[in-house]
């Protein structure tokens, strides 16, 4: 029976697409490995092997540890995520979304 992580990384990588392969390509693990993570009932991932998981599945570090099986992700979550990346943007880049954001507010 997997555990409340490996429902988690599977509905996660399912919804997004990712096989497992590229799942384990992007957080430099085995294909084996993310298997294991999603199916065994005892997965003991390192701090950095979730954070790893957490980026490219797009969610929180958090939101992958909490003990429930819950595998739906809801908008704070996805939100949460979203401005951790944009906060380790370069500055220009960070200046284009603030733009955007801007320009959608005007089409009111």
């Amino acid at each position: 029976m997997p555990s409340p992580l490996g429902d988690k990384i599977h509905a996660r990588r399912t919804e997004l697409k990712l096989s497992l392969e590229k799942l384990a390509v992007l957080t430099d693990s085995s294909k084996s490995y993310l298997w294991e993570l999603e199916n065994r009932d005892k997965a003991n991932p390192s701090a950095e092997k979730i954070a790893q998981l957490a980026k490219h599945l797009k969610v929180t570090p958090d939101y992958l540890l909490a003990a429930t099986a819950t595998a739906s992700v809801d908008d704070e979550i996805v939100d949460k995520a979203y401005f951790r990346k944009f906060q380790q943007m370069s500055e220009d880049n960070k200046m284009r979304i603030r733009q955007l954001i801007d320009a959608w507010d005007n089409d009111k």
